[in-house]
């Protein structure tokens, strides 16, 4: 009987941008807020404190966007796989997957279920190289095991 260790694998290049981008519109919001004082050019309305405020508060909007391509994430073991992209997510058991795909020209692995369709994989991204390459050779591992019964 073979021990088959669970892992988890998380996007690492994006994380760092997503992050830093986040930063950056909040900051970028912010200042252009302290821009907005006086009259709005036309002589109809005024600039006040809650449209300053209202300004911020769309760049954290904003940046809380952004933070969603922080969410994607691929777990598997034994029984199963568990893939969170940015938008929905997929549970499937391995007995459902055909192959764990990662062609050159992608910039995600994929899995090929058996009626013919495909679920990518966001954790899994050609920007992040060898960690990604380790990603899809841990899946294979746990697929081979679960298809070996």
């Amino acid at each position: 009987m073979v021990v088959v260790t669970p892992v988890v694998f998380r996007p690492r290049r994006i994380r760092w941008v997503a992050g830093i981008a986040a930063v950056a519109v909040v900051v970028l919001f912010t200042v252009l807020s302290f821009g907005l004082h006086g009259g709005t050019g036309d002589g109809i309305g005024q600039f006040r404190r809650g449209d300053q405020a209202a300004m911020i508060g769309l760049g954290v909007l904003i940046a809380l966007g952004v933070l969603a391509f922080l969410r994607p994430r691929v777990s598997a073991d034994a029984d199963r796989v568990r893939v969170r992209n940015v938008v929905g997510g997929y549970d499937l058991p391995w007995d459902v997957v055909r192959a764990v795909r990662f062609d050159r020209s992608s910039p995600w692995a994929t899995l090929e279920l058996a009626d013919d369709e495909t679920v990518s994989v966001h954790a899994l991204q050609a920007a992040d190289k060898g960690y990604a390459v380790d990603g899809v050779r841990a899946l294979r591992a746990l697929h081979a095991a679960a298809a070996r019964g």
